[in-house]
């Protein structure tokens, strides 16, 4: 089922989804499973299941040397989606990057997505890899967002890169794009983003899952504002219960969201990390009641590989 159909599904009954992430190489796919079955009775309408780039790693030799080696840490997102959907019978949705992929290999990617009977996707620009200061893409693959989800797009119209083709299958995968309440950190301006925001859209996403925040206000606005610049797909909002002291300076670091002073003050005077999660539950609960008394069907939950947090929001709300 596409994620428009379960969206259309949660408007009679609210629903809420989570994103893992593939388990470091070396670690089988248990682990996925074990984040995943204690939320079932719950019934999540789907799962989301990130993509990991290379990284660029420096060893040294016997002569002293530092050899430059390229290793991906997480891999398997493909096979975990296909796994999940064998396993439990819920959608599985993997992320796909313009960074690291030619448009033959996003071509090659979408295709076993297809086989596989795969059929959502969230399309993402991805992030500048740890040796590259700014995003840097492939000489034959994608820059911006927007253009990955044109490709997607045209295959969902038999449009491939090789145009001899002939009587050629036409997929039909759902596409997600991703958005910052708060400003994607290399927009000049929300206005700006919301304007890139749009082309995405124009390309032919389907629907929208926010960036985490703690502030349910600036996601209203931020969705308003999406609606006064045309954008109509569905926005799902995107949430995280925070559990140490550590990522307060964290999670602003690597995702520029900003915290609510009182949700600061209130970790800051937790005595350990037990009581940091305590107020995080509390506080993405809260977030969530808010959310879904506003009329937002369904919510979306980063698990970052830990789901504890969350089966208690879900067996509570959902």
């Amino acid at each position: 089922m596409k994620v428009t159909e379960h969206f259309a599904l949660a408007q009679k009954k609210a629903r809420f989804s989570i994103e893992i992430l593939p388990p470091l190489k070396g670690q089988n796919i248990q682990c996925i499973y074990d984040n995943i079955e204690p939320l079932l009775e719950a019934k999540p309408a789907f799962i989301d299941v990130t993509y990991h780039r290379e990284e660029f790693v420096y060893k040294e030799k016997e002569n002293g040397l530092l050899e430059k080696k390229i290793v991906k840490k997480r891999p398997g997102t493909v096979g975990i989606c296909a796994a999940i959907q064998e396993k439990f019978k819920i959608d599985a949705v993997p992320h796909i990057l313009c960074g690291g992929f030619t448009k033959e290999d996003t071509e090659n990617f979408l295709i076993d997505l297809d086989f596989l009977g795969i059929d959502n996707v969230v399309a993402l620009r991805g992030d500048a890899i740890k040796n590259e200061t700014y995003f840097r893409a492939e000489s034959k693959g994608h820059h911006f967002a927007n253009e990955l989800v044109s490709q997607i797009h045209d295959l969902n119209n038999g449009i491939y890169l090789d145009t001899d083709l002939e009587n050629s299958h036409a997929t039909s995968f759902c596409i997600g794009v991703g958005a910052y309440p708060e400003k994607h950190m290399e927009a000049p301006s929300l206005d700006d983003d919301i304007r890139f925001l749009k082309q995405k859209v124009d390309s032919g996403a389907d629907y929208i899952i926010t960036q985490m925040f703690f502030d349910n206000q600036k996601y209203f606005e931020f969705v308003e504002k999406c609606r006064v610049a045309g954008i109509l797909v569905p926005i799902i909002p995107g949430l995280k219960p925070i559990t140490t002291k550590r990522q307060l300076t964290l999670i602003p670091h690597r995702f520029k969201v900003d915290f609510p002073e009182t949700l600061v003050l209130e970790v800051n005077k937790a005595k350990d990390n037990q009581a940091v999660a305590q107020i995080g539950l509390e506080w993405c609960k809260q977030q969530s009641e808010e959310l879904l008394k506003s009329g937002v069907p369904l919510v979306h939950y980063y698990s970052m590989g830990k789901s504890e947090l969350i089966q208690h929001i879900v067996k509570e709300l959902f």
